[in-house]
């Protein structure tokens, strides 16, 4: 528990008490690569805090392409959080790309909870917060980076992602293809 302990304080520091009301909440699983947390179509009920591994959001379009939205790793939270707000079907499908060490948490009863006490209420705002900080650098990094600095920023954020994932989900997280990626690792390892 002092993980999600650690986790929830690097959100929010909250008093005892209400950590006390959410922690038996969390249900710790062992996630086998491959495993989906969340399919496109199916309306999720957990939202995922990552302890070890690696998970992808992605969508596959009409021609079977996939494109990687996000990769979660430790310490993050994975999910379709906007199918869970809204309870409605995901637009991403969320699995595994390891072995994955994970604590699960029912939406619906969090926000229950976040209705009778004010310092999980203040939790969710700052959780929320972070998200929105997270998805606006991502969008202004597609926007103004190159694929040589987006991957120099991924490799950086997760310096060993190379031995975790496979080339190819890296190039596609990053928006070009495995021979771009392929092209772009030659030329910074060459110098």
């Amino acid at each position: 528990m002092s993980f999600l302990v650690n986790f929830i304080n690097r959100i929010k520091t909250v008093p005892e008490e209400s950590l006390n009301k959410l922690l038996p909440l969390f249900e710790y699983k062992l996630l086998a690569k491959g495993e989906r947390i969340a399919e496109i179509g199916e309306i999720p009920s957990d939202l995922v805090i990552i302890e070890t591994g690696v998970i992808r959001s992605f969508y596959t379009d009409e021609k079977g392409k996939e494109y990687i939205n996000h990769l979660f790793t430790p310490y993050n939270a994975s999910g379709s959080l906007a199918a869970l707000i809204l309870d409605k079907p995901s637009r991403l499908t969320y699995e595994c790309l390891s072995n994955c060490k994970v604590y699960t948490l029912n939406f619906k009863d969090f926000k229950d909870l976040t209705i009778t006490d004010t310092e999980l209420s203040n939790l969710y705002v700052a959780f929320l917060e972070l998200v929105f900080l997270i998805l606006e650098l991502k969008i202004f990094d597609l926007s103004v980076l190159n694929a040589t600095e987006r991957y120099l920023k991924i490799k950086e954020q997760i310096p060993n992602i190379e031995n975790l994932i496979p080339q190819y989900h890296i190039a596609s997280y990053l928006n070009i293809t495995p021979v771009q990626l392929s092209r772009i690792r030659k030329t910074i390892y060459s110098k």
